[in-house]
């Protein structure tokens, strides 16, 4: 098969760059740069440095075809930024999405597996949740991620596109060195790669920059309705999400739109993420309790059921501790990131 893969120099992008080439397809990478890296980019993979909002650099990626597939996480995607600019956020992910998914069906490709966010379940009733959950986003970013979906879901009736919205929770850590390091398979002289966002805004490298660095971890709300006050997050490895992108290209069906959540299914709270970064790291960070951010749920922890059932996919790096040691691994390694 041969796969598009849009916003495939960022961090789960470029995980799942990896995971196409292992199962033996061909990729072709469409990234603007503006959160990916290049240094991320496995050798001889053909890389178009283009902006989905751009027509002519839609034409050019589409040129590379025909697809297969086409894999989607050109999004941005900090909750608190969305609720201080969405207009931002509605421009560059939801028009943006519309601009490649009608270059999509335009070029025949034969589906899409577009990068959802738990975000689009708001404050859950019910934890873990299941996808026939009520979608109710409590801010910009989460509403760009069920705008996208409904997209989707409406150009698979009128227009026949299939397509699978994967909604995952907290991607978490990074690529083994062990697989980094193997030449024995598709894509040889791989790179090393991380998490690397500046700002960075994601809990675990937070902590782990904090270790790495000496400075304070700032832990956003105490007062949840939670086991100890703060907020909890289930979180998987970014490895496990790239396999299931991968297997989600089987589950396409004409004529249907798809949605299925990924996580472990158990959640941790921010402090219980702290201390295992304690342990693991053997640092004892600073920490810092200020207000709320805006726009973060109390609880959000998923029930992967339904698509270990479609694909038999099973998280294989479920455990935190092991989670945030693949994270440290690359943090101590790459103190200024991919720089």
């Amino acid at each position: 098969m041969r796969v598009l893969i849009v916003g495939g120099a960022g961090y789960i992008g470029s995980h799942t760059v990896r995971a196409v080439l292992r199962a033996g397809h061909e990729v072709v990478i469409l990234d603007n740069l503006s959160t990916g890296h290049e240094q991320s980019i496995p050798v001889g993979v053909d890389f178009i440095c283009g902006d989905i909002l751009s027509q002519e650099d839609l034409g050019r990626a589409f040129d590379a075809g025909p697809f297969d597939a086409v894999m989607h996480f050109a999004a941005k995607a900090a909750v608190g930024e969305s609720v201080e600019n969405p207009e931002f956020y509605y421009r560059e992910n939801v028009q943006g999405s519309l601009m490649l998914f009608s270059a999509a069906r335009k070029a025949g490709v034969g589906g899409v597996v577009f990068s959802s966010s738990a975000a689009t379940y708001g404050i859950p009733k019910v934890v873990p949740i299941l996808e026939d959950a009520p979608l109710a986003p409590i801010n910009p970013y989460g509403w760009t991620k069920r705008m996208m979906e409904q997209i989707l879901a409406d150009f698979a009736l009128a227009y026949g596109l299939p397509s699978v919205s994967l909604r995952y929770f907290n991607a978490a850590g990074a690529e083994p060195e062990s697989d980094a390091c193997s030449s024995d398979r598709p894509g040889a002289d791989l790179p090393a790669i991380g998490e690397d966002h500046d700002p960075e805004t994601h809990l675990i490298p937070r902590i782990l920059i904090s270790a790495r660095d000496g400075g304070t971890i700032k832990v956003f709300g105490t007062d949840y309705e939670t086991r100890d006050g703060t907020a909890v997050r289930d979180y998987i490895h970014v490895t496990d999400l790239a396999e299931a992108h991968v297997l989600a290209i089987g589950a396409f069906e004409k004529s249907e739109a798809k949605a299925f959540n990924l996580g472990t299914g158990t959640g941790f709270t921010v402090r219980e993420v702290i201390d295992a970064a304690k342990r693991v790291t053997g640092i004892d960070m600073a920490v810092e309790e200020t207000e709320r951010r805006p726009g973060d749920p109390p609880s959000l922890v998923a029930s992967s059921e339904k698509f270990q059932a479609a694909t038999g996919w099973k998280p294989a790096l479920a455990d935190l501790d092991r989670i945030i040691e693949t994270a440290w691994a690359w943090h101590k390694a790459h103190p200024k990131g991919f720089a």
